[in-house]
């Protein structure tokens, strides 16, 4: 498989009740180390998750969503865990929660091209 680089990714979902294990996928996020890839891609759509929970502030699930982006690109302003090297920071981003964002098992693959792979998965398992 040459030219094939291992790559890891999850599942970033809005849980708004916890106790009702009930969730909508938002985003994805993807870690491939060969390349130093790091970074995720998510919408927030109001009507679906209204549908699901109408008491979830969107611009709240919006600026945790937005905290994952600057964590997952070493930003300055995503604190100190952003300061963390690729793995720590993807480990991080995927641990288990009990918060209204939430992210799956960690699935591996094989890709060529990380960015490409991050927009197929997306529109795959979020769109």
């Amino acid at each position: 498989m040459q030219g094939k680089h291992l790559f890891e990714y999850a599942i970033i979902r809005i849980v708004p009740r916890v106790e009702r294990e009930e969730f909508l996928n938002v985003g994805i996020i993807l870690y491939c180390k060969d390349r130093k890839f790091l970074d995720t891609k998510y919408t927030i759509n109001k009507e679906r998750i209204s549908a699901l929970c109408a008491e979830v502030d969107c611009n709240e699930v919006e600026e945790h969503l937005q905290s994952f982006e600057k964590i997952a690109k070493g930003e300055k302003d995503g604190g100190s865990i952003a300061a963390l090297d690729l793995p720590s920071r993807f480990r991080w981003l995927t641990a288990t929660r009990s918060t209204i964002i939430q992210t799956s098992k960690v699935h591996p693959g094989f890709t060529e091209d990380p960015k490409e792979t991050l927009e197929k998965l997306y529109e795959q398992l979020v769109l």
